[in-house]
């Protein structure tokens, strides 16, 4: 294969490195064959600590290179890109006097021992607390760095960095989702993610649930979301429909659906939008049209210690106002502490005291706005 050639697929296989990891180590061993060198490494220093993290290190055993990354890049003259600028190819020569590089620890203990002679480097970026740097080992036999390496390898660097790049915004947008995902499935409510077609696209844990029970929702062909019965669908899909056409057909604050299960249980889906631009940057999938939160049509429980603190109740006025939401009315609540009605009026003045409501079914929406989203 020729140089053109070879470089040419070099390149390939870098940029399929950042997709596939068990490349890596191998197209390191090839940007060293292709520059004339032994073996290749991908070195990351942090400035504010002693540590480094090596990205791999070809032509070693493994004992050997936990040994360099725990050991000796404290001790290489080479592994110290402070003084070189990015792009820079510099050798041992370059940096410390040959003489004094042959009788350091590193030369000594781990060069030589490899049959190393030289090693280019070259900084591929550089923060304000850390550097990366691309390494090839020359060998003893092979002579120092010469300038058809230092050529050759600054064919290969900028495509190094441009792999790494590509690879860091991978990363960090697979973090996001991953972020994403786990605040959705920490939801109490089910939450499906849907395209204009009605195709599923993404359901957190409580979604995937209700989805698997096949009950007032499911799964169904071509991978669509199907409600319970045929009116409900009719309306789904309607719902859907409008949601692709935009936040100004169906709604900024979208619509709401009721549902019901087989065993007549009451639930609701609310149904959000997604074709603004704002909210399409935080989809998970940016085919989605329209997000579904599907809770059950009762009132979730509230965290009463927080509430008794808030409002600064004593332990009888939390059981009575819990007791209110949770029963019903006075004589109801009465007979369920054991208690005489005339107490549970005095704790009820007490709580529309405290609170600043006036009825009891202000107390049912207060207590009701305390309620977690967090699935328990």
């Amino acid at each position: 294969m020729d140089d053109r050639k070879q470089l040419s697929s070099l390149i390939g296989d870098i940029y399929d490195a950042v997709f596939d990891p068990d490349l890596r180590t191998d197209v390191l061993d090839r940007i060293a064959g292709f520059t004339g060198g032994h073996s290749g490494s991908l070195l990351l220093k942090h400035s504010l600590s002693d540590s480094e993290n090596l990205y791999c290190y070809i032509g070693n055993a493994p004992g050997t290179l936990q040994a360099y990354s725990e050991s000796y890049p404290k001790l290489d003259s080479t592994a110290d890109p402070g003084s070189v600028g990015v792009d820079q190819i510099v050798s041992a020569v370059d940096l410390v006097p040959y003489d004094e590089f042959r009788r350091g620890r590193f030369y000594r203990e781990w060069a030589q021992p490899h049959g190393w002679g030289d090693i280019a480097s070259a900084v591929i970026e550089r923060s304000a607390t850390s550097c990366t740097f691309l390494s090839v080992a020359r060998q003893e036999t092979s002579g120092l760095v010469d300038d058809q390496m230092r050529h050759r390898m600054a064919l290969v660097i900028p495509h190094v960095r441009r792999a790494l790049l590509i690879g860091k915004t991978i990363h960090h947008k697979e973090a996001e989702a991953i972020c994403f995902t786990d605040v959705f499935d920490g939801l109490s409510a089910g939450m499906v993610l849907v395209d204009a077609s009605g195709r599923i696209v993404h359901a957190n844990s409580v979604g995937g649930a209700l989805l698997e029970a096949a009950d007032f929702l499911r799964k169904g062909a071509c991978g669509r979301l199907v409600a319970g019965d045929a009116a409900t669908n009719a309306a789904l899909r309607d719902i859907l429909v409008a949601a692709s056409a935009g936040d100004t057909v169906l709604g900024v604050k979208g619509t709401a659906l009721p549902l019901t299960a087989h065993n007549g249980e009451r639930y609701i889906a609310h149904v959000l939008p997604l074709t603004s631009g704002a909210r399409r940057g935080v989809g998970l999938g940016y085919n989605a049209v329209a997000a579904l939160f599907v809770r059950k049509a009762a009132l979730e429980s509230s965290p009463a210690e927080v509430i008794g603190e808030m409002y600064k109740l004593t332990p009888a006025e939390l059981r009575v106002l819990l007791a209110i939401v949770d029963i019903g009315g006075v004589p109801e609540v009465a007979a369920s502490l054991g208690v005489a009605a005339t107490t549970v009026k005095t704790h009820l003045s007490r709580l529309f005291e405290k609170t600043g409501v006036g009825r009891q079914a202000d107390l049912v929406k207060l207590v009701a706005g305390f309620s977690t989203p967090l699935a328990n």
